[in-house]
């Protein structure tokens, strides 16, 4: 055996704490009257948007943004087949960017008992410059891991001299068809919550996952 080609396949997965927390809440209201729905979501978003005005002054909260206020209005179905009346709709929804979970965590205790929010969910973010660099992190060791994996194939065949021919990410070496295409889903944050029983609410952020995988080909003789 003078000369093969072998093609294998590296990943490295990096875990680490998030940096930020970005809650996402939808103000709402409902009514028969079109006018009287948008201002009550009005009186409901404004003293929520001064109280995240206060706590960006005071350090507590990174950043806010919220959208436009959306209005719909539909008619309804009672259960016996009739149509009801018009009923109005409006929500307006929000991000609260935290990077103190402790600041965060009273927060969303505070928020929850207010009328018409509703908690939607927390994403759990890394700073751009970590993400880069666990990104490349992971991506230098998924390369290694081929080289390593290349190696021991070759040295299993008696084969002494491995150079590499190709490296691309998952799939792009792959024929059209070729089930091994597939991309692996993306790699989330998830997030628990646990009511102690106390005055507050208690955030467990899981790790962020950065994940790499690489295919190359490699000859080897």
């Amino acid at each position: 055996m003078s000369e093969v080609i072998i093609s294998v396949r590296g990943t490295h997965e990096v875990r680490t704490a998030p940096e930020e927390a970005v809650a996402r809440l939808s103000v709402r209201a409902e009514g028969a009257v079109r006018s009287d729905v948008v201002s009550r979501v009005a009186a409901l978003t404004d003293p929520l948007r001064a109280d995240l005005d206060e706590r960006v002054a005071a350090g507590s909260l990174v950043r806010w943004a919220s959208e436009r206020t959306t209005v719909w209005a539909e008619r309804p179905w009672h259960p016996e087949g009739a149509r009801l009346d018009l009923v109005h709709h409006a929500h307006v929804d929000f991000t609260a960017t935290f990077a103190d979970f402790d600041a965060l965590s009273r927060w969303m205790t505070e928020v929850v008992e207010a009328e018409g929010v509703q908690l939607t969910g927390i994403d759990w973010l890394l700073t751009p410059e970590t993400r880069a660099r666990l990104e490349k992190e992971a991506a230098t060791a998924a390369v290694g891991v081929a080289v390593a994996r290349a190696r021991a194939y070759a040295d299993a065949l008696g084969l002494s001299t491995v150079e590499p021919e190709q490296i691309a990410d998952v799939g792009l070496l792959a024929e059209a068809g070729d089930p091994s295409a597939r991309r692996a889903a993306p790699l989330m944050a998830a997030a628990s919550f646990r009511d102690e029983g106390g005055s507050s609410l208690d955030v467990r952020p899981e790790d962020v996952v950065i994940g790499a995988a690489v295919e190359a080909r490699f000859h080897a003789r």
